[in-house]
């Protein structure tokens, strides 16, 4: 790779650089600044190399090409909510940031993510999705790439790490005003809005979300109104509340009616060589709110939060359930016999 025997690290005063060898080849800032080759010592000059103005060493012809750093950073969901660190030291003391920081040369991104996040959040984490790639050549110090993964706790328990003040779990609407970095912020944007589509309701004073925590105890309710499930032990609810809190492929859509759960839609993503797909497990609609449209739109709901997460198809096994659920997804438009496919994209 161009330039990789010359990658070179700053201190945060942007002082002093060191190579590999830890050989000092910069000293001083602006125009006094001095640069000295890590293989001869010699002083640096400016040249045009490869179409940039870089600095070459006349004596031995080494390049110093400045490469971007390349950076991992976590999106924690937890508690309905993203988890976000203080920071204690600049640039932005202070003001509040993702989990995130360089890699190292003997590790990959993904341990990196893990390990950055453990440090600065005292958080055990698997990571969920690679969730977006950003640079920032504006800095601060040095231009650089980063690479964001959503992830969920497994363990550990929530502190603020040495370089930082607070950590701290925080609600989509709730964010801190000062966010630092403009990566950060951005992706914050994104990850609020692909966690919160806005679902059509069938009639006014009905509200279409993404479970909460507190949704819970409601939605096994529910899933026991369904033949299938009338019976479920102790043990069998303790499992499927573990799975509806944990599992990071499981999503669940909930109607709300006057602040209550009422009915709801279970949706599984599923990744094949060919892309993904989005399975449409369980759907129970309270008897009282039954012939309103409700499930109609929850199936439209599933549909528009698969299109959203880039799901080509949207399955259903209609050989479930008794006939008016089977002629209830027909009607959706899933064929009949099996599991159905309903393409969305």
């Amino acid at each position: 790779m161009q330039g990789a025997t010359a990658r070179v690290e700053l201190d945060i005063a942007g002082q002093i650089v060191y190579n590999w060898h830890d050989r000092v080849v910069r000293k001083g800032k602006g125009v006094d600044e001095k640069i000295f080759c890590p293989h001869c010592g010699i002083e640096m000059e400016k040249a045009p190399v490869a179409g940039r103005v870089r600095r070459l060493c006349k004596a031995c012809g080494f390049v110093l090409y400045r490469n971007p750093v390349p950076g991992a950073g976590v999106l924690v969901e937890m508690e309905g909510g993203i988890v976000l660190v203080q920071r204690k030291e600049p640039p932005f003391a202070g003001w509040w940031a993702l989990p995130a920081g360089y890699i190292e040369a003997d590790e990959s991104v993904e341990q990196a993510a893990i390990r950055e996040c453990k440090e600065e959040t005292g958080l055990d984490v698997e990571l969920v999705e690679l969730f977006g790639v950003d640079s920032f050549p504006e800095g601060p110090v040095q231009s650089g790439i980063i690479i964001f993964y959503r992830a969920r706790p497994v363990g550990g328990t929530m502190r603020a790490g040495d370089d930082a003040q607070d950590v701290r779990v925080f609600a989509p609407d709730d964010l801190p005003q000062q966010l630092a970095f403009r990566t950060h912020r951005q992706v914050i944007e994104r990850w609020i809005h692909s966690r919160s589509p806005q679902f059509r309701a069938p009639r006014p004073g009905i509200l279409i979300r993404e479970a909460r925590c507190g949704d819970t105890e409601s939605v096994l309710q529910l899933l026991q109104l369904i033949p299938h499930y009338g019976g479920m032990s102790e043990e069998e609810q303790r499992a499927a509340a573990q799975r509806l809190r944990e599992s990071p492929a499981l999503e669940i859509l909930v109607v709300e009616a006057a602040g209550k759960a009422v009915g709801f839609l279970a949706l599984t993503f599923m990744p094949s060589l060919t892309g993904l797909r989005a399975l449409i497990g369980e759907i129970s609609v309270n008897p009282d709110f039954q012939r309103q449209g409700i499930g109609a739109a929850l199936v439209e709901a599933a549909a528009q939060r698969a299109t959203h997460r880039g799901a080509t198809h949207l399955l259903v096994d209609t050989s479930r359930g008794d006939a008016a659920a089977q002629e209830f997804y027909h009607a959706c438009g899933f064929e009949a016999g099996g599991v159905a496919p309903l393409r969305i994209r």
